[in-house]
């Protein structure tokens, strides 16, 4: 890793034609680890930045047929209708 131009860290710096040829690599790397990229293009630079940098779990689509209630709860349910050796 380089260090980028405000101390974080970075992908490293690339060339515009870099970018060009492998474009889909270079932006899932940054998707999947959250680390920018940065780019000189013309001799100004430039950086690539996800937005949205939660965690994980932040990303957790929520589930309608989620229980949420005390696990105790589902040990007195009777499975009986729902069970098919």
């Amino acid at each position: 890793m380089v260090p980028g131009a405000y101390g974080e860290r970075s992908i490293g710096w690339r060339s515009a034609s870099e970018l060009r040829a492998n474009i889909y690599r270079l932006l899932d790397e940054v998707v999947e680890t959250g680390v920018p990229l940065e780019l000189v293009r013309k001799g100004t630079r430039l950086r690539i930045v996800p937005v949205e940098q939660g965690s994980k779990l932040d990303r957790i689509k929520e589930d309608p047929d989620l229980i949420v209630s005390d696990p105790e709860d589902l040990v007195h349910i009777d499975w009986s209708v729902y069970w098919r050796p």
